[in-house]
């Protein structure tokens, strides 16, 4: 599942579970969440099916803010957004954007390299923490 930028991490979660988790992680690092949608929901109000897909849009404007002050166009990929999915074999997974990879991608300024490593160890942390074994 190797796709430039993307990091999907597996878990023994379900999905609903995951998702649960990774917005009570996101909230407890004290980032907003902007929206939750869930794909498959939709995908069942036009008659369709789909396993279960749900995005999570979270952020923090102090955060985001210089990397659009760099390259505006940034904008397109702010807020971040982490997707849970689970795949035909029933597996649970949790995917997101690489913010490193975002900023190489607009040609963001190494002015804002912190905030860019910060991002990104926010986002890894709480993916951690949404997809960690229960003790």
């Amino acid at each position: 599942m190797a796709t430039a930028g993307l990091t999907t991490i597996a878990n023994d979660h379900g999905p609903r579970e995951t998702m649960n988790r990774l917005e009570a992680a996101v909230k407890a690092k004290g980032l907003t969440v902007f929206a939750r949608i869930d794909h498959a929901a939709g995908a069942a109000e036009v008659g369709m099916s789909l396993r279960p897909t749900e995005l999570l849009i979270v952020g923090s404007a102090k955060a985001g803010t210089p990397l659009m002050q760099s390259v505006q166009t940034t904008g397109i990929d702010l807020p971040l957004k982490a997707l849970v999915w689970q795949d035909a074999a029933g597996t649970t997974w949790l995917s997101y954007n690489d913010p490193r990879w975002l900023a190489k991608r607009h040609g963001v300024s190494h002015d804002v390299d912190a905030a860019v490593n910060a991002m990104a160890a926010a986002l890894d942390a709480v993916a951690r923490t949404a997809t960690a074994s229960q003790a």
